[in-house]
């Protein structure tokens, strides 16, 4: 397939070579990855279970998982301040929790060389005056994020990377708090190619010579082809073993900017990100497929960590989801970053990247500073009370089962106990590598059908770069599952296929499962299976585009509903009548949406929505037929999640602080005061123990949190 600019890709059956490996063992890897990306190319079911040594590649079960040590957060960069720009304030919060950092900067970031001021005098180009400078930025910027003076001394040295290559490694810690950034400097640009790093992604023969910033304890430059790439992240990966690896967006939107807009928001013609953002995403999801399968090879475990991926110049072209305090708070720290050269910051190349400084992050009209999207929105993980299919009791005494994405794979937690809020370790239940949010949904009989987004091939020159939507169902209520199924993709072409979002179902009353992404044109397709267990075809609902983070339901009526976020209200697809076919209502419902709906039955039919309006800290309530109120009490950032309960709905969001908080019907507010910080969205559910969220940590490790509970023992100690 043709793929667009800075889109092109890798073959998956190519893993990275380890430092002073033999030979032997490079090729063993080679060939298993070949053949299970040759068995994932082609066909749409995937191979019975099996107990031997597979890569990551393969999506058959049953593989060891490493238990998870300590949190890490690694992020994996195309230009110094992406990390500012489009992942905070999620990396802050992680940073305020004690989680130490390592960034990864691919390039230099060099461009044209000229660090100009805004109204300054004219500069000379001077690349690695600007790449010392950016260098620079970021340092006064994390010293600002761990909460230090911005010119805080860092130590700057060497690390030896695959390869015998090195890079510059800046460090600084500050009690708990610990900062790493490690510059491979790749060029930007060359004299025989201006977009260095796609075309790099796409040519195996090419190579490119690193930039050596001005001062920098590096003193000569450094080769690197495709592969030296792929191996360097791969084994900084196996270095510091992350349990949170976060990137860019690897398959942005199709968006047909003006021309005007493309060249001066520098945005890949044809998409709505830029194209090194787009080909160090696709370099970092490689590396994470080539570190598991080296890690995995000969019998060894699956590494624990959950992956994010955050969408980049996407921000300017849908309305902008944090509200003033949280935006405020994120700009902020690219105000080091940009810096002064009236600075006196101890870099002589200079103090910043000058033209990004003072108040323009907030002035400049492209907004990239005024949202935080996610590539694969959704609560994470998915949680059910499942029924002990063993012994044929319900499994609603409380005792959890939690599904979510460890190492690129499917795996099952179980709670310990009913009640417990202890969880057993990862069960593997294979299909990777898989992006990280899975839909789900129960069937009458109460088995779990798991759908996940999978990287069914990953390659370049020619070679596929595809991704499917695949199924797991379980053989039994509370058992095994069976083979893992593939179920296509809604596109024709890979290259749109790429662009699909994460998979959400409905079980409706009459049996038939409904399963919804939002596709291509930015609108929603869908697939049904009937109560046998056939599937139909993929079938386009047309309607308005909507970003991903859907939301399917079913009314007291037994009527599917979809919704997803407009560019001027939520958008809606319904049955007309049970049974029916779902189809697009032109008529949206309530105002303008800042980001993912959150909905509900209503109890006297219709349909119960949460949201935040655009640039807002409060959440919209959009009853049936009613007028939108703002839901008092959950004032802050970031996704809504609501359950229906006996004694009415149950709303869930987070504070400025990142914290949870949970809305009861009876206008009560509890806060999740402890415990690990939440990454992006927590799953809320109805158990016999009352309201109950699971998320997972930066520690890659699920929890429990029972905010009635907590209120209970408040009132308690309250009446003390």
């Amino acid at each position: 397939m043709n793929n667009g600019p800075g889109d092109a890709a890798m073959t998956a059956a190519r893993i990275p070579e380890p430092r002073r490996e033999a030979g032997p063992r490079r090729r063993s890897v080679i060939a298993a990855l070949a053949a299970a990306t040759a068995a994932a190319v082609a066909g749409c079911s995937v191979p019975e279970p099996r107990r031997r040594p597979v890569p990551a590649a393969d999506p058959a079960p049953g593989m060891p998982i490493a238990s998870a040590g300590r949190a890490q957060l690694m992020q994996i960069l195309a230009h110094p301040d992406d990390d500012l720009y489009f992942m905070n304030p999620d990396t802050q919060r992680m940073l305020d929790s004690g989680v130490p950092l390592v960034s990864v900067y691919i390039t230099a970031g060099e461009h044209t060389g000229v660090n100009r001021a805004p109204g300054g005098p004219e500069v000379a180009a001077d690349t690695e005056a600007y790449t010392s400078a950016r260098h620079q930025g970021l340092r006064q910027a994390y010293a600002s994020l761990i909460g230090l003076d911005k010119f805080t001394p860092w130590t700057k040295g060497t690390a030896s990377l695959r390869g015998d290559r090195r890079a510059e490694i800046n460090t600084l810690t500050s009690g708990n708090r610990r900062v790493e950034l490690i510059f491979l400097n790749l060029p930007e640009h060359t004299r025989r190619h201006w977009k260095a790093l796609p075309d790099l992604w796409h040519d195996r023969s090419m190579s490119v010579r690193t930039v050596v910033a001005e001062g920098s304890p590096l003193r000569e430059d450094v080769e690197y082809d495709h592969d030296a790439l792929l191996g360097v992240l791969v084994g900084l990966m196996q270095q510091y073993r992350p349990t949170v690896v976060q990137t860019l967006d690897p398959d942005p939107d199709i968006q047909l900017s003006d021309e005007r807009t493309r060249r001066k928001d520098s945005e890949q013609p044809g998409y709505s990100d830029h194209a090194d953002h787009t080909t160090a995403a696709l370099f970092a999801w490689a590396a994470m497929i080539g570190w598991v399968a080296e890690a995995t090879e000969n019998g060894g475990q699956v590494p624990g960590f959950v992956a994010n991926a955050f969408r980049g110049y996407y921000n300017r072209h849908w309305p902008k989801n944090l509200p003033p305090g949280t935006l405020r708070e994120k700009a902020g720290h690219l105000v080091p970053y940009g810096g002064d050269p009236e600075w006196q910051c101890g870099n002589t190349a200079g103090c910043g990247d000058y033209g990004v400084g003072g108040d323009r992050p907030l002035t400049n009209k492209k907004g990239w500073v005024r949202s935080t999207h996610h590539r694969h929105p959704g609560p994470r993980p998915a949680v059910f009370a499942e029924r002990d299919g063993q012994n044929g009791r319900d499994g609603r005494d409380g005792r959890l089962a939690a599904y979510g994405v460890l190492g690129l794979r499917a795996v099952r937690w179980r709670e310990t106990e009913a009640g417990s809020g202890r969880w057993g370790g990862p069960e593997d239940l294979g299909g990777g590598p898989l992006a990280p949010v899975l839909g789900s949904t129960a069937l009458k009989d109460g088995r779990q059908l798991l759908f996940g987004l999978r990287i069914a091939a990953l390659g370049g020159r020619g070679a596929a770069n595809r991704r499917e939507i695949v199924l797991l169902e379980q053989r039994s209520a509370g058992g095994a599952f069976l083979a893992w199924t593939g179920l296509g993709n809604p596109e024709e072409t890979d290259d749109r296929g790429r662009r699909i979002g994460v998979p959400v179902a409905v079980t409706a009353p009459d049996g038939r499962v409904h399963l919804f992404v939002r596709n291509a044109d930015r609108q929603v397709s869908t697939r049904v299976r009937a109560e046998n267990g056939s599937w139909g075809p993929w079938r386009a609902l047309g309607g308005e585009a909507i970003q991903d983070g859907l939301s399917a339901v079913v009314d007291a009526d037994g009527l599917v509903h979809v919704f997803g976020a407009g560019q001027d209200t939520v958008r809606h697809w319904a049955q007309p009548a049970p049974g029916a076919d779902v189809a697009f209502r032109p008529a949206g419902i309530g105002p303008l949406p800042g980001g993912p709906v959150a909905a509900l039955p209503g109890r006297r039919g219709g349909v119960q929505l949460y949201y935040r309006e655009p640039a807002t800290a409060g959440v919209t309530s959009v009853p049936p037929g009613g007028r939108p109120a703002e839901a008092v009490g959950l004032r802050g950032y970031g996704p809504v999640h609501a359950v229906a309960t006996r004694r009415g709905d149950a709303v869930m969001s987070r504070d400025s602080r990142g914290r949870l908080r949970l809305l009861s019907d009876g206008g009560r507010v509890v806060t999740r005061e402890l415990g690990p910080l939440a990454l992006e969205s927590a799953a809320l559910l109805d158990s016999p123990r009352g309201v109950t969220a699971v998320g997972l940590g930066p520690d890659a490790r699920p929890w429990i949190w029972r905010p009635e509970a907590v209120a209970a023992a408040d009132d308690t100690a309250a009446a003390r």
